[in-house]
């Protein structure tokens, strides 16, 4: 296939993309006090030196409170700022855009990894600052009967967390990223405002959707403050959860954003329960696709695709429906860092080794030119030539 829109250029404000394949934000659960290991220069460097156009950095904590688990990034310090710089400049050296996530877990924070239980922290010596490592909510309402009552914020420092999202914008701008996306989904801070089953404040900041949006609109406001005009700005949004909020709400609020600097609405779901809104439904390829071609089909925005997309001519077809304008890779890609390579061989691209780096793939399109590597075929045809000799 020539002319595929999935290896096409893209243009956001003043970023070119070299295609249109995303590596969506990750939790490695890996850094040590907020601060980034070799972990993740070998995980973001990967994926970048795989040929992906955008490579955003884990959901990267604004404030230490909001931090989930001992291993989440951080970059409520400026001491961050210069190891954040670290895996910038080598996604750059890779050709690829570094982007990263700025996020605050809320009322579940304070949690153990996924792979150790995905449960409330026990207090521990090694913890030397349990105390404040409060978890925190609009109000005083746990995600779940397992889960601890976080402590619902005072008004002065909802103000407060405005402006700790503009500073982390400051560093993540400081820091190089060319990218920024904000975290508003999933059942975190952001998300918890939105609803109206872990928002039942009585100020300005709950009650109508207009006051429990008011929380992201007045962070993205004050993000933009700190991030530059020619710098794109996403935002992750759970587009449909099931406690409330859904695809219409998004869109309103979609709007909202657009008209305060927001450029990309990435579309997911869920989150704010322990069940999932596509619980008891099929999961499928595509499955929150709709989600996406909803968002920007009624709000008049660029979107992000995820779930389940697996294969190149899937994200093609998406593309070529005008169901998103860029496509996110998560779990796929931790399979195959190589992804974007893959689907260009596989979509018939043009020079499907140019957007990766030299030292490998000079010698792929060196046995490319021989005929190996490029067709299914080719293991069974050398095969079948060994057994006539």
């Amino acid at each position: 296939m020539s002319g595929t829109l999935l290896f096409s250029p893209m243009t956001i404000r003043g970023l070119t993309l070299k295609n249109r394949i995303v590596v969506p934000p990750m939790h490695q659960y890996s850094a040590i006090k907020g601060f980034p290991t070799d972990w993740h220069l070998m995980n973001a460097g990967k994926f970048a030196a795989g040929g992906a156009g955008l490579v955003i950095v884990e959901s990267t904590k604004v404030e230490r409170r909001g931090c989930g688990t001992v291993g989440d990034l951080g970059i409520w310090d400026d001491r961050f700022v210069e190891p954040l710089g670290r895996l910038v400049k080598f996604i750059k050296q890779q050709n690829s855009v570094a982007g990263i996530q700025l996020g605050h877990s809320g009322r579940k924070a304070r949690a153990t990894r996924p792979w150790e239980g995905d449960r409330p922290l026990t207090r521990t010596s090694d913890i030397d600052d349990w105390d404040e490592w409060t978890p925190v909510a609009p109000s005083a309402v746990p995600h779940s009967e397992r889960w601890p009552v976080p402590r619902a914020l005072e008004r002065n420092e909802v103000k407060d967390l405005v402006q700790a999202w503009g500073n982390a914008a400051r560093r993540a701008h400081q820091a190089g990223f060319e990218v920024l996306e904000l975290h508003g989904a999933h059942g975190y801070l952001m998300h918890e405002f939105l609803s109206e089953r872990s928002n039942q404040r009585s100020d300005e900041y709950g009650g109508s959707e207009q006051n429990r949006m008011r929380f992201i609109t007045e962070v993205t406001e004050a993000v933009r403050t700190h991030w530059p005009d020619e710098k794109p700005l996403f935002v992750r949004l759970s587009v449909e959860d099931n406690a409330g909020w859904g695809p219409e709400q998004s869109v309103r609020l979609a709007k909202i954003l657009k008209a305060r600097g927001v450029d990309v609405i990435d579309c997911s779901s869920g989150g704010i329960t322990d069940t999932a809104p596509i619980l008891g439904r099929e999961i499928k390829y595509s499955y929150q696709v709709p989600l996406s071609e909803y968002v920007r089909t009624h709000a008049g925005i660029m979107t992000m695709a995820v779930g389940l997309i697996i294969h190149g001519d899937q994200a093609e077809d998406i593309l070529r429906a005008g169901q998103a304008d860029l496509i996110a890779v998560g779990r796929e890609i931790l399979n195959n860092p190589n992804w974007p390579m893959d689907a260009a061989l596989k979509l018939g691209v043009e020079g499907p080794f140019r957007n990766v780096p030299p030292q490998f793939g000079y010698w792929l399109g060196t046995r490319a030119k021989r005929g190996f590597g490029t067709q299914p075929s080719t293991w069974q045809s050398g095969l079948n030539e060994r057994k006539m000799l």
